[in-house]
């Protein structure tokens, strides 16, 4: 069984979190590979797990154009893990943003992946608010696709 580590930052909105839970169903739906979500905003993400999992979904809310601290110290904790001859070997990822009227934070998730080395599998789904309608059905295909790549590398 594949295992994607969802690894988000949400707030009570739920915004952020209600995303992720998307992304979930995405994976959900391909066979021989599941998900498992981490809040950063409740609990810091285990390197033990991070390096255990075959791919990561991001996802933050936008913070003056740029991620929330909780994924922000998910990208440090792999950096120091790499420093320390630890390294998470690089892996496949998509990313996500809910904002309230800016979105350009997504752009500092992409960066700090490329510098980790992980691999962009499919384009970034930005939700300005509650995902809905076409944002929710995005998030969906986003897991599903993600999915499909990491069966597709095995």
């Amino acid at each position: 069984m594949k295992h994607i580590l969802i690894v988000y930052h949400s707030q009570e909105k739920g915004n952020t979190r209600r995303m992720a839970e998307l992304i979930a169903e995405g994976i959900g739906q391909v066979r021989g590979v599941r998900a498992e979500l981490v809040n950063t905003n409740e609990a810091r993400v285990d390197m033990a797990a991070a390096k255990k999992a075959d791919a990561y979904a991001l996802g933050s809310p936008d913070y003056f154009t740029y991620m929330a601290g909780g994924l922000k110290q998910f990208f440090d904790d792999l950096c120091i893990a790499s420093w320390a001859d630890r390294p998470v070997a690089p892996k496949p990822y998509v990313a996500f943003l809910t904002h309230g009227g800016g979105g350009g934070g997504i752009a500092s998730i992409e960066k700090l992946a490329a510098a980790m080395k992980l691999r962009k599998v499919a384009d970034s789904v930005v939700c300005k608010g509650a995902p809905s309608g076409r944002a929710a059905e995005q998030s969906i295909r986003l897991g599903r696709k993600l999915a499909e790549n990491v069966l597709a590398a095995s």
